[in-house]
């Protein structure tokens, strides 16, 4: 599958392009998991969003980075997903690697990146480079793993 990506600061994004990835995460976050909670929590707007369309134009895969300081100390990854038609394809690794190099070029290479992990994804993490901090907890009912790169 070919996906074409791009990054944007919250103030660059369309109406329409906030709504779809939105509503690719209620999709998955909400509706797929079963996990009713509040998804808009006010830090969309100071992050960067990654977005990936396929050749129709359709947002399937999108992620947010946040700087240092909103969520933890570091630069951090959050709301990671993918549409379920195309998951298992390996455009989450391809997601992720986009995510890090775009990191990387905007803060520094040498930038830590911590993330808090749905645990059952927690080796996944691990092939992008993540280790297990060692806090674990219940976030709206879902095991996670707080998750850190050096």
């Amino acid at each position: 599958m070919i996906v074409s990506w791009q990054i944007k600061h919250y103030s660059e994004l369309s109406v329409s392009e906030f709504h779809d990835l939105i509503v690719l995460r209620i999709a998955v976050f909400v509706v797929e998991q079963n996990c009713p909670y509040q998804e808009l929590d006010g830090k969309d707007k100071k992050a960067y969003h990654l977005i990936g369309r396929n050749g129709q134009g359709n947002i399937v895969a999108t992620l947010r980075i946040l700087p240092a300081g909103l969520s933890y100390h570091e630069v951090s990854i959050g709301r990671v997903v993918t549409s379920a038609d195309v998951r298992n394809a390996g455009l989450g690794h391809k997601l992720m690697d986009e995510a890090h190099r775009f990191v990387f070029e905007e803060f520094g290479g040498n930038t830590p990146i911590r993330l808090s992990a749905q645990t059952h994804l927690k080796n996944y993490y691990e092939k992008h480079g993540y280790q297990d901090t060692g806090k674990h907890y219940l976030e709206d009912g879902i095991p996670h793993t707080e998750m850190l790169k050096n």
